[in-house]
């Protein structure tokens, strides 16, 4: 049986991996942008890509997740970042308007289970920490204000993304320290 191979042609990293973006790749891959709301990476990320030749290639525009432009992507990716969102579910239904029918979203959180009990562990004690302290105020501090915080497990970002019009859903990968799931229109 073969399977045909659809390249993404049309990304769009958001939130606060967006810099990376710009590392060297001279490969000719197109259409690739990448917004968050943060000008600092945002200045790193286009300095990157004009000493690795793909500013050309590339764009990167300070913008919230939730208004960056463009439709029609094949892809978009949040690397941890929706639980920062003052208002996640506005983030996928932008995220939802934007897709390509066959795109997808790629949304890289940090670990954490549906219950206090399964976050009793190392790792989840440091991220109570990082939630009190960073994540739960910085969400606090935008509008809408939902606070998911840095332990958001799985049905609470199946929860966001479904508010958001997404009607597929499911955990691909998970180390230690990171969820990673996959939502489809």
């Amino acid at each position: 049986m073969t399977t045909a191979q659809h390249t993404p042609t049309h990304i769009a990293i958001t939130g606060s991996d967006a810099e990376s973006l710009a590392g060297p790749n001279k490969d000719g891959t197109p259409n690739r942008g990448g917004e968050t709301s943060h000008a600092g990476s945002i200045e790193t990320a286009r300095r990157r890509a004009a000493e690795a030749g793909v500013n050309d290639r590339v764009r990167f525009e300070v913008e919230p997740a939730a208004k960056y432009g463009g439709t029609g992507y094949d892809l978009v990716t949040m690397f941890d970042c929706l639980h920062d969102m003052g208002d996640p579910v506005g983030a996928a239904r932008h995220v939802r308007g934007s897709l390509a029918a066959n795109g997808t979203w790629m949304i890289v959180e940090p670990r954490a289970g549906d219950r206090i009990e399964d976050n009793l562990n190392p790792v989840g004690r440091a991220y109570y920490a990082f939630s009190t302290l960073l994540c739960t105020p910085a969400s606090l501090s935008q509008e809408v204000g939902l606070a998911l915080g840095a332990q958001a497990g799985e049905a609470r970002i199946r929860d966001v993304v479904e508010a958001g019009g997404f009607t597929r859903f499911r955990l691909v990968a998970e180390t230690p320290f990171n969820l990673v799931f996959e939502v489809r229109p």
